[in-house]
């Protein structure tokens, strides 16, 4: 990898983190502790996530200070109960969720019934009113570049406001290959839409990589909240200690 200044992808990352729990055994303490760290002695995130049974402590532990506050629906497994995701997500809506990271229903796209997966989306979509939609492909699981692709081409189509990599929760999740597939799709798609990369985000160099190839895809003033984001937790340390000019630390994320 080419040399980076770390300070200076710290600072572009920070606003740009999606900082996230979704570990299984996630409490009301760890949301708000969630919440407090997402404002920050250099700035805020763009957006905490967290299961949807947080999600009016989160709101209200974040009144005014400008940090969204976005949940997950159909999370992890990409199941096909089309129904039961558009209750999950009035739920999110009701209790004040601004942004929906829908898994889409992958195993039924894998299996050739393409269709089900892009009405899944346009189903949620139309939940959705002004809370953005960013649906996840759980890419790692497609695996083949073409696949992963047209998976992005479809999410899009159907109406998703960003395309994500990964849940975090399988074998391989997050990778610069898939992202670019992703980014291509988003350029090619039309219309304003954005990219996360989620799953195994940890350092400053792997964000530095992801912004370097949205920088040589999109042009170096592409990258912004509304386009794009980082979904991870152990990451804000590694920015935070490149802020302060220590060494960057590694931590687990989702």
């Amino acid at each position: 990898m080419t040399s980076f200044d770390p300070r200076a992808v710290a600072r572009r990352a920070l606003p740009l983190l999606d900082l996230t729990d979704l570990g299984d055994a996630a409490t009301e303490a760890d949301a708000l502790d969630l919440c407090r760290r997402a404002v920050t002695p250099h700035g805020a995130v763009a957006a905490v996530c967290l299961w949807p049974r947080f999600v009016a402590t989160a709101k209200t532990a974040l009144a005014g200070t400008g940090v969204r506050v976005a949940t997950v629906v159909n999370f992890p497994d990409g199941g096909e109960d089309t129904r039961a995701v558009e209750a999950e997500t009035d739920r999110a809506l009701a209790d004040g969720a601004d942004e929906i990271d829908l898994v889409m229903p992958w195993r039924a796209f894998l299996a050739g019934r393409p269709g089900f997966a892009e009405t899944q989306i346009v189903r949620v979509k139309r939940r959705c009113g002004r809370a953005a939609l960013k649906v996840i492909l759980e890419t790692g699981e497609i695996g083949d570049p073409a696949r992963i692709r047209a998976a992005a081409d479809l999410a899009l189509g159907a109406g998703a406001d960003f395309v994500k990599t990964s849940t975090g929760k399988v074998k391989v999740n997050a990778t610069i290959e898939a992202a670019e597939q992703l980014i291509e799709a988003i350029r090619a798609c039309g219309r304003p839409a954005g990219f996360k990369a989620a799953g195994g985000i940890r350092t400053v160099a792997d964000a530095a990589a992801y912004l370097a190839l949205a920088d040589r895809l999109m042009g170096p003033d592409w990258a912004s909240p509304a386009t794009f984001r980082f979904g991870a937790s152990g990451l804000l340390d590694a920015l935070l200690q490149a802020l302060d000019g220590g060494n960057e630390g590694r931590a687990t994320d989702y």
